[in-house]
């Protein structure tokens, strides 16, 4: 079917093309294109084999636009090879030859931050084996949870209602606990959005997975703990979607993982923030919430209107238990990073993060240190320093679930 795009968003001088990227994951893969100005472009599917056109019109073929083919390698999971040749005077065709029945979505993206017009190619896969990856490609209708089934919740004590996700197996050989608790890590920014930079040009968005990695690591080693991440490489995820995703599987908690700048390069130290429905409580509180929301808007989502979900499932948090869990833990996990570097506040703090929006599941946000302090940022990409960050919070929720067991729910197998 062929797809155009209208013609008042078209650019009405020529444009030049800057850069392009090619981001792969299991979830999806993003081609980004970046130009001078708004793109203007058609696009249509064919079948046998499986292909995606993409024209570009009003632009010539240049040294960026030929690379695209050296960007995408045989890892790739959807594309087996991307070209870019003139079709014609003014129109470069892009074909993407791909490994398996996809679903598009082509979308253009206004200037944000450090990027300019950008033209977004998202690969979905036509099936989605994985339902916690098929939200990435979910429409803002609403809150959509995993129920569990009747038959589930009467299971007997053979089988268990509470099976790991596909990518955190665990042997219940030596399981003798009640259930799985299940703690949904979240590393911040990824793909499209590197997250804050620092002075040596290292980027949050790989900090921050590294250390989320070898945190889950050590949590997979309890015998009651699953660990879902809501990204294991280098993509983007959308502030709601990682709200989604923690709900699907029915978190226990919620852990976001960061390692922001400020305005001030000496400003230093590690933080723990819950969500505030009102005021920031410091002007560091306030900055960082506004540079982590801004997230959507420099990863790229395809929306038309506000995500509404957000505000949906924001509740009145202070009459509720949640709210009050997420200090508990907060607390837990400040003291922990208290003993391996100095704290930015000695308490915990709070702002209006969208990512920690989930009106049922206790979520805190953890700054592990500012990548942009030179000193810290040193520290930060440090592979020992990142374990030390992952000990120490991996010591804060195994305290936060000492004095807080989470509710009972259908019992495991005991051997």
């Amino acid at each position: 079917m062929l797809s155009v795009v209208p013609r008042s968003r078209a650019a009405g001088g020529d444009a030049k093309v800057v850069a392009v990227r090619v981001w792969p994951a299991a979830a999806y893969t993003r081609v980004t294109i970046e130009s001078t100005t708004p793109l203007s472009f058609k696009q249509f599917a064919l079948k046998n084999p499986e292909r995606l056109v993409v024209d570009l019109e009003g632009i010539d073929l240049n040294t960026e636009l030929q690379s695209l083919a050296t960007k995408v390698g045989d890892d790739d999971p959807y594309i087996k090879l991307l070209r870019a040749g003139r079709n014609k005077p003014g129109v470069v065709r892009l074909v993407l030859d791909l490994k398996t029945e996809i679903k598009q979505q082509v979308f253009t993206l206004e200037p944000v931050g450090e990027y300019r017009h950008r033209l977004v190619i998202d690969l979905y896969p036509a099936v989605q084996s994985d339902p916690l990856l098929a939200f990435l490609n979910d429409d803002d209708s609403g809150v959509h949870i995993i129920k569990r089934t009747p038959a589930a919740e009467a299971s007997t004590p053979e089988t268990t209602a509470e099976a790991p996700a596909p990518d955190t197996p665990i042997s219940r050989d030596k399981l003798k606990v009640d259930r799985l608790i299940t703690v949904v890590l979240d590393p911040g920014h990824g793909g499209e959005d590197p997250g804050a930079v620092g002075p040596g040009g290292n980027y949050e968005k790989n900090v921050v997975l590294a250390v989320a990695k070898k945190l889950k690591a050590l949590l997979e080693n309890e015998p009651n703990m699953r660990v879902v991440l809501t990204r294991d490489a280098d993509f983007f995820v959308p502030l709601g979607v990682r709200v989604k995703k923690a709900r699907a599987v029915q978190a226990d908690l919620f852990v976001s993982i960061h390692a922001d700048a400020f305005i001030r390069p000496d400003a230093s130290g590690s933080s723990v923030f819950t969500l505030s429905e009102g005021g920031a409580t410091s002007t560091a509180a306030k900055w960082l919430a506004k540079t982590q929301n801004d997230a959507d808007l420099i990863g790229g989502v395809k929306i038309n209107t506000k995500d509404v979900h957000l505000a949906r499932v924001l509740m009145d948090l202070t009459q509720t238990a949640t709210l009050n869990d997420s200090m508990k833990l907060g607390k837990s996990m400040l003291g922990e990073l208290g003993g391996i570097n100095r704290l930015h506040k000695g308490s915990v703090e709070q702002a209006s993060f969208a990512v920690l929006k989930a009106p049922d599941i206790p979520s805190v946000l953890v700054e592990t240190a500012f990548i942009s302090n030179p000193e810290e940022e040193r520290r930060l990409i440090d592979e020992g320093y990142q374990q030390k960050l992952a000990s120490a919070l991996h010591v804060g929720i195994k305290r936060y679930f000492a004095k807080n067991p989470p509710l009972a729910r259908t019992k495991l197998a005991s051997q």
